[in-house]
């Protein structure tokens, strides 16, 4: 009886591995064949940033003091615009009862979904982030400390708003309650991302601000699939 638990927990932490990478190699796939709504998503945050500073000032004082803010409200919203489709389409063809139904744990498939949905929408909006801060005149140092929150920040973004879209599967006008469920759970996440740039400029320590998307990154990780999952069972039955 002693020799079992161990080959036990094995077999659970391989089988969570197995459905995990599964459901992030397939929805992977699915975001390549419908290429067009990743471009959507990466085309409006790269307008939203574009368009701000012609909508406002050149003065580059102001567009330094605007341009953490404007630049993580855009990675804000360009994730928000991309949650629907996280469990919506597999709810409705049933594929999703079927991932309940896996002998695969379902925690693991839905981290596998989140993963995919942070690979295609907030780490394109990484990659971007030096070029779309150019236009606010922010310094090499002060675009690194902006990717390194953008790094740490949109994953969390990802894993909280999975939550939000699998307690809205079904509703009706899903996406208005999704905005209202999710945004006051992004607040602190917006507050600590575009601050570590602001202390940057000030002269400040930015390590207390990444340490803290850091710990919210590792409790989100830890909490929200199962959460997720939770939420997903419900709106299965």
């Amino acid at each position: 009886m002693s020799g079992a638990r161990p080959q036990d927990a094995d077999g659970e932490r391989d089988g969570a591995l197995a459905g995990l990478a599964w459901a992030l190699a397939r929805d992977l796939r699915i975001a390549l064949r419908t290429r067009s709504e990743l471009a959507v998503i990466v085309a409006f945050y790269a307008v939203v940033v574009t368009l701000f500073p012609l909508a406002t000032t050149p003065d580059r004082n102001t567009l330094l003091t605007l341009g953490p803010g404007v630049l993580w409200v855009s990675a804000l919203l360009a994730s928000l615009l991309s949650l629907p489709r996280l469990f919506a389409a597999d709810f409705a063809d049933g594929t999703l009862e079927q991932m309940a139904l896996s002998p695969w744990p379902l925690p693991a498939i839905v981290s596998g979904k989140i993963a995919a949905h942070w690979l295609t929408t907030g780490l394109p909006v990484v990659l971007l982030a030096p070029l779309a801060a150019l236009p606010y005149g922010l310094d090499g140092d002060a675009i690194g400390v902006l990717g390194a929150s953008l790094a740490l920040g949109t994953p969390i973004l990802s894993l909280l708003g999975a939550i939000g879209a699998a307690l809205t599967l079904g509703v009706r006008g899903a996406g208005g309650l999704l905005a209202l469920l999710v945004l006051p759970l992004y607040v602190p996440v917006l507050i600590f991302g575009a601050g570590a740039v602001d202390a940057f400029r000030a002269g400040l320590g930015v390590d207390a601000n990444l340490s803290l998307l850091g710990a919210g990154l590792i409790a989100a990780a830890v909490g929200a699939p199962f959460a997720a999952a939770a939420a997903v069972r419900i709106a299965l039955d």
